[in-house]
């Protein structure tokens, strides 16, 4: 599972010219879902997100959480986050979980966001939405569960840190 949070000063979508979900200061959440993704890695990506700290405090600095600003969380399902480029011009998404059990998942997240103490606004799983959002920052930060569930070590090789 794949997260790409984006905090916003304010963010809403739009199905067919309608608000169908809208929040102010927050996160945007575009969610993809791969196949083999359960319960377990919505859960994982739903605490980290309600928890990062990446709203400045009285000082400037990264201290506070969604939560601590009294924020809200859009979710929007993007299975675009699992495309494969690698041959041709046409993207593939074939990584990308399908319907029956993507939609369930997007669902369990946003429950498990709003379990964390953060209201939830959603999308509208499948339709063609317009996203619309201001961007504070801005920060975007991407969260994807198999980086979360590998060693640290292993997750330092592929993003070039050292230790």
């Amino acid at each position: 599972m794949k997260a790409i949070l984006q905090r916003v000063t304010e963010a809403k979508v739009t199905v067919d010219g309608e608000t169908v979900g809208e929040i102010g200061r927050g996160l945007l959440i575009l969610l993809g879902v791969s196949e083999g993704d359960t319960e377990a890695e919505a859960r994982m990506l739903a605490s980290k997100a309600a928890a990062l700290r990446i709203f400045a405090d009285e000082a400037g600095k990264f201290n506070l959480s969604v939560k601590d600003v009294g924020g809200a969380a859009l979710v929007v399902s993007q299975f675009t986050l699992y495309a494969n480029v690698r041959k041709g011009r046409r993207p593939s998404f074939n990584r990308a979980a399908p319907p029956e059990i993507a939609a369930p998942l997007v669902d369990k997240f946003a429950s498990f966001l709003e379990k964390e103490g953060v209201p939830v606004a959603q999308g509208k799983f499948g339709a063609m939405m317009m996203v619309y959002l201001c961007n504070d920052g801005p920060v975007t930060i991407i969260l994807d569960s198999d980086e979360l569930k590998a060693p640290r070590r292993q997750q330092e090789k592929r993003s070039g840190g050292e230790k």
